[in-house]
């Protein structure tokens, strides 16, 4: 079965793709009001995608369920995807802070893969959020997950995607363990660089105090 041919399907990946644009835009418009007022703002840069019908369909047959409407829309939370990535790994939890108290978003679900890395060395926080879609009909709640990663990490998990496919999932046990490594080196290049920026803040501040 192709997802074109399920009644309905049509109207319903419009709406997530109108709901990937409304979280684009809240985004974006947050982005710019950090820069404003406080002269940073700790989202580097953000990518969407909609999930591709194969990959849809695949889901749907590992969790043994029948390729309905009903079914895609009730249990794929990630057809819409969002990720945002950030300098630091206290901007991820800053942005999580704000994104709890909005009223304009619901968070369903976090799963803190920094806290707690995947065996291969994974690292990044997934949110599953809803994004209210108001229609002419009402207000539906649309699934979409959110990455939030650091560049450090987004550069490992990048390669780590490249060497998987490109070699069918298949790598000898002492490269998963080099993979896994590198991702605690780029953990702690994150604590490092943020520890520097610590340094030069209060290097600035003490500067400008001499000033005065």
């Amino acid at each position: 079965m192709e997802l074109k041919d399920i009644k309905g399907w049509q109207r319903t990946i419009h709406e997530y793709r109108f709901a990937l644009r409304e979280l684009e835009t809240k985004v974006m418009i947050l982005n710019t009001e950090w820069k404003l007022r406080d002269g940073y703002s700790p989202i580097e840069h953000v990518k969407v995608r909609l999930k591709e019908p194969e990959s849809i369909i695949n889901k749907m047959k590992r969790k043994n369920l029948q390729v309905t409407e009903e079914n895609i829309v009730n249990h794929i939370q990630d057809i819409a995807g969002m990720r945002i990535v950030c300098a630091f790994v206290k901007d991820i939890y800053h942005i999580i802070d704000h994104m709890k108290l909005r009223s304009d978003l619901r968070i369903v679900q976090i799963k803190d893969y920094i806290a707690a890395p995947k065996p291969n060395g994974y690292q990044s926080v997934h949110l599953i959020v809803q994004v209210p879609l108001v229609l002419s009909d009402g207000t539906r709640w649309v699934y979409a997950e959110i990455q939030l990663r650091t560049m450090a990490m987004d550069f490992w998990a990048s390669l780590e995607h490249i060497l998987y496919y490109k070699f069918d999932k298949r790598v000898p046990p002492h490269v998963q363990q080099e993979l896994t490594d590198a991702a605690k080196a780029a953990y702690e290049l994150d604590e490092k660089m943020l520890q520097l920026r610590r340094e030069i803040i209060q290097f600035a501040e003490e500067e400008e105090k001499s000033v005065v």
